[in-house]
Parts: C-alpha cells; structure tokens; sequence
C-alpha cells in the first residue's frame, strides 16, 4: 500500500511538472511571437515620410562640386526609369539644377541580397527645408518643412577690434552684426569704431534640432559710440515691426544710408575727378560703391521707375523718382530687375538691378546718383528726415515697453 501511495504521488509530481513546463513554452512561444509582430509593424518618420524600423537605413553625404543627379546614388541599386522617374517628380517641385555643391542630401535606402537599393532621395535646400523625391514609389514629391524653435539670446560686449568679430567672439551669427549695422546705419559710424564703443542686444535666434539656422528679430539694443548712447526699440506699428529710439523717433529713414552692401567707396562725389576712361579731369556727380558682380542693388527709397534702359556711358541703368523733391540713379548694372521697367511703383529696398561695368567703367562698382529739386548733389550731405515717429495714442504702450527692456540692457555686464 505504500509503495502504491509513493508511485501515486511521483505520478502526480512529473504530470504538474511537465504541464508547468508545457505552459511555460506556451507562454514564451507567444511572448516570442507578440514581439516580432511589434518588431515587424514598428516604423517611425523621417522628413515627413514613414519608414520601418530595421528595414530602412539612412545615409548622410554632401554634394560634390559638378555633380550630376545619377552621381548621388554612386553605390546604391537604382534602375535607368525609377532614375527617370525621380528626376520627373523633383523638377515639378524644384529645378535639379539649382542643386549646390556643399549642401547636405540623404539617400534613404533597404537592403536586398546585401545591395543598397536607394528609397528615397532627400535635398537639404535651406536648414529648415528638405525636398523628399521618392525612388521606388510613384507618390509625388513633397516638401518638408521642419519645426522652428525660436530661442532669445542676449550679448553684451565691448567692441575691441570690430563690431563683426566682437560678435562672433561672443560665439554669435555674422549675421547679427549685419543685422546690427541696418538697425543703427544712421547713428553710428561703423568705419570708424572707438577702442571705448560697446554694443549690448537682446535677439532672436532660429534653432532647428538644437542647432541655431539663423537670426530673428533684434528686440532691444543699447549702442555707446563716440561718447553718446543710442538706443533701438522693435516696436509693432502701422501693421509692421519697426525700430524707434528712446524718444519713440522712427530710425528707418526716408532712405537707406547705402543702396547694396558694398565693400568700399571708391570715388565720392566732387566737381573736379581724372576720369580712368576718358583720361581727362571732369565733375564726378555720383558716388561709386566698388562690390562684387552680380551684387544686388536696393532703391533706396519708394518711388516710381522713370527711367530704365542702356547708355554708351552710363551702360544698364534705373532712375526712380521718389517725391517731387528727391530723384535717384544707378549706374553700370550687369542686369535690371523686371520690376524696373517705366511706370512700375518700388518699394524701399526693392532689389532694381545687379552691379556690374557697363558702359564706361573701369570695374565692377554702382554708380549712385542723387537729385534734390533737379540738382545733382552729394547724397551724404542731405539731411535726411526720419520716418513716421510712434503714434500719440501708441506712446503709453510704447514707454512701457521701452521702460523694461531699459533695464533688461541695463542687468547685462559687458565682455
């Protein structure tokens, strides 16, 4: 009876045993098979597209100089019509050849018998813009744009060399003192910086994935130059962002100090010049800005196109009639603008042509030519009355503004 008892018992044991066994198996097989499914169906999104993981990969390259399209897939499978078809489907968005060498592409690929089989194709046009050309699908193109964050930064520093590597000491964009100078291009003289000149600037800067891709707005800034302090307020006004001082007087002028970004003034206006052409001494009327060619040119200020065409001397030119006191020229384009033709209203800073040196010029340069009352004169002698000043029923608003952002410059120690 015991040995029947004992047998009964390791009976009952193996059969608990083997069933836990069983079930643990069980288990783990649908454990197993539950992850798989969600490996398999697991996909995540790149520039607007949805990709599957451990299915497609991503590779990162730069456009070489003279590159051609078929170039950018040098190591990937891709057959002669999905080729075809790519370029197709990138030209209704965006022309092939305006790709530049030096900008970023990603190539978005699988792999089929240990071959890269290109996806798709992805062109970093602008840091916050890629053009996605799909290869293997016959979805269209699209383009994705990627979120912006944008991020205030503020600078305080001393200016001991120039204002430009003053900035970029403070680990800032070039493009800040660029921005800088337009703000304060009426008060400070920025060829002529004193060892004891700072600058203090609250701003604006773009990030796109923790990186920074370019600068917003300048909100505030303080400027000491030659012993006076100029300030510069971003204030909405008459539906646009303007920048007025501390006294709520507009510092957008009538005109532009300059009509391009040039590199240097290589002759002023005067009555008596050797002329490097005609090898005589003659009246220089104008103002030559030596700047590369292809330079953009800007009316200085908003007025109406009266003359547009070609000179022996005065080669491609625009003359713009602004008011019934103020008339402008520009000399010596490689191009007019469309907008420039006769009749055809520009605004401030409306781009008319492009430096070049036709007619009779020696180089590259703009020729800049100013009337007041249908007298030729030197620009840099007008006094140039400033824009519309903060309105009457603005002001409260604006000194509170002005106020506070007094003293946000004011807590920031120079570097």
């Amino acid at each position: 009876m015991k040995q029947i008892l004992i047998l009964a018992s390791l009976i009952i044991v193996f059969a608990c045993n083997n069933s836990t066994h069983v079930q643990d198996k069980k288990s783990q097989e649908t454990y197993t098979q539950k992850q798989e499914e969600i490996h398999k169906d697991t996909s995540f999104q790149f520039c607007g597209i949805t990709l599957k993981n451990n299915f497609h990969r991503i590779d990162t390259l730069e456009v070489k100089k003279n590159s051609l399209f078929n170039n950018f897939f040098f190591g990937y499978q891709i057959s002669d019509s999905d080729l075809l078809a790519a370029i197709t489907r990138a030209d209704s968005l965006f022309s092939l050849k305006k790709i530049r060498s030096g900008q970023t592409f990603n190539i978005v690929y699988h792999l089929a018998d240990k071959q890269k089989v290109a996806d798709y194709f992805i062109y970093h046009e602008q840091p916050n813009r890629r053009l996605v050309v799909p290869i293997t699908n016959a979805t269209s193109s699209l383009w994705f744009i990627l979120p912006t964050d944008t991020v205030e930064r503020n600078i305080a520093s001393r200016i001991t060399r120039t204002l430009y590597n003053s900035i970029l000491d403070a680990g800032a964009s070039y493009d800040l003192g660029i921005k800088l100078a337009e703000v304060f291009a009426w008060q400070v003289d920025f060829f002529k910086i004193d060892k004891n000149d700072y600058f203090k600037v609250i701003y604006d800067e773009y990030h796109v994935d923790g990186e920074t891709i370019g600068i917003g707005k300048i909100k505030a800034a303080e400027f000491y130059h030659k012993g006076d302090t100029f300030y510069a307020f971003n204030f909405f006004q008459d539906s646009t962002n303007s920048y007025f001082d501390q006294n709520g007087k507009s510092l957008r002028k009538a005109f532009l100090k300059a009509p391009l970004k040039y590199t240097r003034i290589s002759s002023r206006y005067t009555l008596k010049r050797f002329h490097p052409v005609q090898k005589r001494w003659k009246a220089h009327l104008g103002t030559d800005y030596a700047a590369a060619p292809g330079t953009p040119i800007h009316t200085v200020g908003d007025g109406v196109i009266i003359a547009s065409g070609y000179t022996a001397g005065n080669g491609n030119y625009v003359k713009v009639k602004h008011n019934e006191t103020y008339t402008t020229q520009y000399l010596h384009m490689s191009k007019i603008a469309r907008i420039s033709r006769v009749g055809n209203r520009v605004n401030q800073g409306d781009v008319i042509g492009y430096v070049g040196s036709t007619g009779l010029a020696t180089g590259p340069h703009l020729c800049f030519r100013f009337w007041k009352n249908g007298v030729q004169i030197d620009p840099f002698t007008v006094k140039i009355p400033p824009s519309i000043p903060i309105h009457e029923e603005l002001k409260d608003s604006f000194e509170s503004y002005r106020d506070a952002e007094i003293l946000r410059l004011s807590k920031l120690s120079l570097h």
